[in-house]
Protein backbone atom coordinates (compact mmCIF):
# COMPACT_ATOMS: atom_id res chain seq x y z
CA UNK A 1 0.00 0.00 0.00
CA UNK A 2 3.07 2.50 0.20
CA UNK A 3 3.84 2.54 -3.20
CA UNK A 4 0.51 3.15 -3.76
CA UNK A 5 0.41 6.07 -1.25
CA UNK A 6 4.07 7.19 -2.70
CA UNK A 7 2.76 7.26 -6.29
CA UNK A 8 -0.40 9.38 -5.68
CA UNK A 9 1.04 11.40 -3.32
CA UNK A 10 3.83 12.63 -5.84
CA UNK A 11 2.48 12.02 -9.03
CA UNK A 12 -1.60 12.64 -8.55
CA UNK A 13 -1.49 15.36 -11.29
CA UNK A 14 -0.70 12.77 -14.33
CA UNK A 15 -2.25 9.54 -12.69
CA UNK A 16 -5.76 9.17 -14.13
CA UNK A 17 -6.20 5.50 -12.93
CA UNK A 18 -4.11 2.93 -9.95
CA UNK A 19 -5.49 -0.58 -9.50
CA UNK A 20 -4.29 -2.61 -6.76
CA UNK A 21 -5.61 -6.71 -7.58
CA UNK A 22 -4.80 -8.75 -4.30
CA UNK A 23 -2.58 -12.01 -5.05
CA UNK A 24 -1.67 -14.81 -3.02
CA UNK A 25 2.02 -16.52 -2.77
CA UNK A 26 3.54 -12.86 -1.24
CA UNK A 27 3.14 -11.53 -4.73
CA UNK A 28 3.62 -7.73 -5.77
CA UNK A 29 3.79 -6.44 -9.13
CA UNK A 30 4.09 -2.93 -10.47
CA UNK A 31 3.08 -2.52 -14.01
CA UNK A 32 2.34 1.49 -15.54
CA UNK A 33 0.91 1.36 -19.55
CA UNK A 34 1.49 -2.55 -19.73
CA UNK A 35 5.25 -2.46 -18.83
CA UNK A 36 6.14 -4.50 -15.45
CA UNK A 37 8.75 -1.72 -13.60
CA UNK A 38 9.17 -4.13 -10.45
CA UNK A 39 8.12 -7.71 -9.43
CA UNK A 40 9.26 -8.97 -6.04
CA UNK A 41 8.84 -12.83 -7.60
CA UNK A 42 11.00 -11.77 -10.48
CA UNK A 43 13.69 -10.24 -8.13
CA UNK A 44 13.41 -12.53 -5.20
CA UNK A 45 13.07 -9.71 -3.28
CA UNK A 46 11.00 -6.94 -1.72
CA UNK A 47 11.20 -3.19 -2.41
CA UNK A 48 14.05 -0.63 -1.40
CA UNK A 49 12.24 1.98 0.23
CA UNK A 50 11.05 4.62 -2.40
CA UNK A 51 12.26 1.76 -5.37
CA UNK A 52 8.87 1.65 -6.75
CA UNK A 53 8.54 6.04 -6.62
CA UNK A 54 11.49 6.34 -8.52
CA UNK A 55 11.39 3.86 -10.54
CA UNK A 56 7.66 5.04 -11.58
CA UNK A 57 9.46 8.56 -12.15
CA UNK A 58 11.62 7.01 -14.31
CA UNK A 59 9.05 5.80 -16.53
CA UNK A 60 7.33 8.73 -16.84
CA UNK A 61 10.31 11.05 -18.00
CA UNK A 62 12.48 13.68 -16.14
CA UNK A 63 10.63 15.95 -17.31
CA UNK A 64 7.88 15.09 -15.39
CA UNK A 65 8.06 17.26 -11.70
CA UNK A 66 6.37 15.62 -8.60
CA UNK A 67 3.59 16.95 -7.34
CA UNK A 68 3.47 20.77 -5.79
CA UNK A 69 7.28 21.00 -7.05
Amino acid sequence: MSAANDILSNHQHIVSELTLIPATGGVFEVVVDDATIFSKKSLGRHANPNEVLDLFAEMVGADVNRHGT
